[in-house]
C-alpha cells in the first residue's frame, strides 16, 4: 500500500495535466483577441501621430519655400534639398530618412491634395485603397 502511494504522490496524472491544458487554451482564446485588437489599434494611433509630425514638417517647408513640395519630389524633400529649390533650409525631419508607416510602407502623398492643400495618409496594413478594422486607411484629413 506503501508503494502505490508514493508512486501517486510523485506527478500528476494525465488528467489532470489535460484540464489545466483545456483551461490554459480557454483562456489563451479570450485574451489572444483582445491582444491582438490592442496591437492593431495601436499600430493605427502610431500611423496618425506621424501624420501629423509629417504635416507639420510640411508646413515648414512651405514656410521656407513659399510652397508645399511637388508630388514628384514627394516626402523626400523634407530630408533631401530638391535640386532647383534656393530657398529650402532643412532637413524638416529629425532623421535623415522620411520614416515608413507603421506597417513597413511609404507613406502616400499628393499635392495638390483633393482634401486639403496636401494629401497625405497610410494605406494601412493591406497596402490598399479603402479596407476596414486592421486594414483601415490612415489619412491626414481624419476619420
Amino acid at each position: 500500500m506503501n508503494i502505490d502511494r508514493i508512486k501517486r504522490a510523485r506527478g500528476f496524472t494525465l488528467i489532470e495535466l489535460l484540464v489545466v491544458l483545456a483551461i490554459l487554451a480557454m483562456l489563451a482564446g479570450l485574451v489572444g483577441p483582445r491582444v491582438m485588437k490592442q496591437l492593431s489599434g495601436s499600430k493605427t494611433k502610431t500611423a496618425r501621430l506621424q501624420l501629423e509630425d509629417l504635416s507639420a514638417a510640411m508646413d515648414l517647408y512651405r514656410l521656407d519655400v513659399g510652397y508645399y513640395p511637388s508630388t514628384e519630389e514627394g516626402l523626400e524633400s523634407l530630408v533631401r534639398k530638391p535640386d532647383d529649390n534656393k530657398k529650402w533650409n532643412g532637413p524638416y525631419l529629425k532623421k535623415t530618412q522620411v520614416p515608413k508607416d507603421p506597417w513597413g510602407y511609404d507613406f502616400q502623398y499628393t499635392y495638390p491634395g483633393e482634401h486639403g492643400d496636401f494629401d497625405l495618409y497610410s494605406l494601412g496594413a493591406d497596402n490598399t485603397e479603402g479596407g476596414d478594422g486592421e486594414n483601415i486607411d490612415v489619412t491626414s484629413w481624419g476619420q
